[in-house]
């Protein structure tokens, strides 16, 4: 899959920070992988998230959907690129935290998936640019919904 480079107007070494910051803050204690997330919206303000385990497993929240409800709970429900840092042990990892599938489909909610921009990052020197719609091609959203035009 192949990287996307014009990222003129994405902080993106910012919003990469700002996720490693959020992670210090993740709460995993069964997993011990922690994940913090930086959202970007339209307006260019910056939402964060950090992932929250719960023993019931199901319960658990990402750290995309954490920072991806504190920008619609604040009112901002068009995005513009996400940053995601993760790993075992709250440490920099050489794997980088992808996104799960369920994380995906928030954001297709939330973004158009040919603009939206999905960073992952081990730090501000190892990450790599992704479009949603390459992580999820052929995806479902609202506009595919019976008399629903897209909100974006």
């Amino acid at each position: 899959m192949e990287q996307i480079t014009n990222l003129q107007d994405i902080p993106v070494k910012e919003l990469i920070r700002s996720a490693a910051e959020a992670r210090k803050k993740a709460y995993a204690p069964y997993s011990g992988y922690t994940v913090g997330a930086a959202v970007l919206t339209r307006e260019l303000r910056i939402y964060t998230g950090c992932n929250i385990e719960n023993a019931a497993y199901t319960p658990s929240i990402c750290a995309e959907r954490c920072a991806i409800s504190k920008a619609v709970s604040e009112g901002s429900r068009k995005l513009k690129a996400i940053a995601v840092v993760g790993g075992a042990g709250g440490g920099e990892d050489k794997k980088l935290a992808f996104p799960c599938g369920v994380c995906r489909q928030v954001m297709r909610e939330f973004a158009d998936p040919e603009d939206f921009v999905v960073i992952i990052a081990g730090n501000e020197q190892n990450y790599r640019c992704y479009y949603l719609s390459q992580l999820l091609p052929e995806s479902f959203g609202p506009e595919n919904l019976k008399g629903k035009e897209r909100a974006l």
